[in-house]
């Protein structure tokens, strides 16, 4: 199983680029699938169903199925937020892992930049970083330089899905985590 991470500053653009990556790769045979991280408390479960009351009265995982989908809910309690690597082996094994944030973990990204967001370029600073996709021209991508990156339109989902493909070693027809 291939992994492959989008990051960049809150605005930029990360989830909308994943949901358009995720119709151009499946598309082309590869099984896809995805981890978000948020720094943000979150619920997926609201008040009153019975999940909800079950995570409430203490269950450390609550799995709700029916017809058209599972889910696996989690508690962490006093836990630490467990690693990427702790993550990934509860995933089913499939071509490739698009991970959408998770800034400090060592693995491979792509920058999602855009200049109108106002933040600084991560990739002047991260050598995990190996591509920038944004929607300035790259000649307007002061601080890179120095580094061997590749710069992609934001707008060119092919050429995005091509770079990923191409840096991972994704093989086409490969339908699940087996190459």
């Amino acid at each position: 199983m291939k992994i492959f991470g989008l990051v960049g500053w809150s605005g930029s653009g990360k989830t909308t680029l994943v949901a358009r990556l995720l119709p151009e790769l499946i598309g082309r045979g590869f099984s896809v699938s995805t981890m978000k991280h948020t720094h943000h408390n979150f619920d997926i479960d609201k008040k009153g169903k019975d999940s909800f009351e079950h995570r409430m009265a203490g269950a450390t995982e609550v799995l709700i199925t029916g017809t058209r989908r599972w889910a696996l809910l989690h508690e962490n309690r006093d836990a630490p937020e467990p690693s990427i690597e702790e993550l990934l082996e509860r995933m089913e094994d499939v071509g490739l892992v698009l991970i959408e944030g998770f800034k400090s973990h060592r693995h491979q990204k792509m920058e999602v930049f855009r200049p109108a967001v106002g933040k600084p370029l991560l990739a002047e600073d991260d050598p995990t970083i190996v591509a920038v996709a944004s929607d300035a021209p790259a000649s307007d991508l002061s601080g890179l330089a120095d580094r061997d990156l590749a710069i992609i339109d934001l707008d060119d989902v092919t050429a995005v899905a091509d770079f990923i493909i191409g840096h991972t070693g994704l093989e086409a027809g490969v339908r699940d985590g087996a190459a």
